[in-house]
């Protein structure tokens, strides 16, 4: 009974949408239930958005992985010119690109997981019979999706830790901290819509017997 008395908390600090009770709420052990299927959730209702809207099933991750990267070129660009020419330097220059960064190596995960490009070890599981390829599918599947569950919560935490505490990036006087902290546990949403996505894609490939291993092409197309 406790264990749904903290979910209860988690769910009705969430609908005050009161950052310190948040951050209360989260620290509880029913964070990690309320997490599981909040991620399961999540990773469903932005499959069936993939399935509704294909193009973003094919650019999502790559546009903010772009534009992320986009304003980081732009942003050290124009420091070196500010520094070196007009002897002056914005203070949020070095603070901003490294928040960028993170949104886009965090999205770039999720695009990759897609892609099926991390340490898939094809060569090795090609050899591998049929049973046992696809019982590595489905290892890969359970792993990724727990993955996903502990960064989100975690994350999710420290999301509302910075919320509550009105903490700013370092050289600005109000972009908040949180702004870019939220965008790690949403990542990771899309991350495990896209396991899910693999997932149910190996499923078919099994019933109707077509090969079950591919290889994977980094930065490769869905």
């Amino acid at each position: 009974m406790a264990l749904w008395s903290e979910i209860s908390d988690i769910i009705r600090a969430f609908a005050s949408q009161d950052s310190w009770e948040i951050r209360n709420a989260l620290k509880s052990n029913g964070a990690w239930v309320f997490g599981t299927i909040a991620t399961a959730l999540g990773g469903l209702i932005m499959l069936w958005v993939y399935k509704a809207l294909p193009w973003l099933d094919r650019h999502l991750e790559r546009t903010i992985m772009v534009y992320s990267y986009l304003a980081i070129a732009l942003i050290i660009f124009w420091g070196v010119i500010d520094r070196f020419i007009f002897s002056n330097q914005q203070p949020w220059s070095t603070t901003i690109p490294p928040l960028l960064f993170m949104i886009m190596a965090w999205f770039g995960a999720a695009f990759n997981v897609r892609l099926r490009t991390h340490l898939s070890f094809a060569e090795f599981r090609t050899a591998m019979p049929r049973r046992g390829q696809m019982a590595c599918l489905i290892l890969d599947a359970v792993l990724w999706f727990v993955f996903a569950v502990i960064v989100l919560v975690t994350t999710s935490r420290m999301t509302a830790l910075s919320a509550s505490n009105f903490q700013i990036v370092l050289g600005t006087d109000n972009v908040m901290q949180w702004w870019f902290l939220i965008t790690a546990p949403l990542s990771f949403v899309l991350m495990v819509a896209r396991v899910f996505e693999n997932l149910f894609e190996d499923f078919d490939n099994w019933r109707r017997g077509a090969p079950l291993i591919k290889q994977a092409v980094i930065g490769g197309d869905i």
